[in-house]
C-alpha cells in the first residue's frame, strides 16, 4: 500500500520544541541528495519502499545509515512544506531553481532560519552593513529567541553553535553570502518561476523574506 506522497508516518518527530527547534543542525541544503529524494517521492514510496531504498540502495551514497536517516528525514520535512508542483521543479528545474526554491523549503521548515533571515540579515542591509557579524549577530538574536521561547535557552553549546553553522553554509550555498569565509551579504535576484510558484500557491510571507530588493 503506498502512503501519500509526503507522508511522515513511521518518521520521528526530531528536536521539536516551542516556537522553534535545532533541526536544521542535521543539513544545509543538500540539494544533490534533495533532488534524489524528490524523485523517490514522486513515486509515492511505501514505508518500507524508503526506508529500503535508503538503508539497503544506500540512495544518498552516505556512510553510516544513521547519517543517510537523519539526513533524509529532514530532506523530507523540508519537501513536504511544498506542493506537488513543487516537488516536480525539485527535481527537474534549472540549478537556480532548485537552490531558490529549496532555501524557500528550508524558511518554511525552520523558524529560527526564517527569523534570523528577517530579523539579522535583512535587518543589517537596511542599515547598510555588508557582512555577518558571526559571533555579535548570533548572540543577540538568540537572545531574543529565548525571550520568545525559553525552551530554546535549553540546547547545548554545541548544537547552538552548530546551528548558527548550518545556517551560515545555507545563506552561502543559496548565494546570500559570497562565501562562508568572507561572510560578505549577496542577496540574488530571485528567479521568475520561483517568485510565481510562491505568490502561486500562497506564501507571500516567504517571499518577502527571501526578496530582499523590496
Amino acid at each position: 500500500m503506498q502512503e501519500p506522497l509526503f507522508g511522515l508516518r513511521g518518521l520521528p518527530n526530531g528536536n521539536l520544541m516551542g516556537i522553534y527547534n535545532a533541526e536544521i543542525s542535521a543539513g544545509s541544503l543538500m540539494l544533490p541528495e534533495t533532488r534524489t529524494l524528490a524523485r523517490l517521492l514522486l513515486t509515492r514510496p511505501s514505508r518500507e519502499q524508503w526506508f529500503a531504498a535508503l538503508k539497503l540502495d544506500n540512495l544518498l551514497q552516505k556512510k553510516t545509515p544513521a547519517t543517510a536517516r537523519r539526513q533524509a528525514q529532514l530532506i523530507r520535512k523540508r519537501l513536504a512544506t511544498l506542493e506537488e508542483e513543487g516537488l516536480q521543479l525539485m527535481a527537474s528545474a534549472a540549478h537556480e531553481v532548485v537552490t531558490q526554491l529549496l532555501f524557500a523549503a528550508v524558511i518554511k521548515h525552520s523558524r529560527i532560519f526564517a527569523d534570523f533571515v528577517r530579523d539579522v540579515y535583512a535587518g543589517k542591509l537596511r542599515r547598510l552593513e555588508l557582512q555577518l557579524s558571526p559571533a555579535k549577530d548570533w548572540e543577540g538574536f538568540l537572545a531574543e529567541c529565548v525571550q520568545r521561547d525559553p525552551e530554546l535557552g535549553k540546547l547545548s553549546a554545541s548544537t547552538k553553535a552548530k546551528v548558527l553553522q548550518v545556517i551560515i553554509r545555507v545563506l552561502a550555498e543559496a548565494h546570500y553570502l559570497d562565501s562562508t569565509r568572507t561572510l560578505r551579504l549577496t542577496p540574488p535576484h530571485l528567479h521568475p518561476d520561483v517568485v510565481s510558484y510562491l505568490k502561486r500557491h500562497g506564501d507571500t510571507s516567504v517571499l518577502a523574506i527571501m526578496d530582499m530588493s523590496r
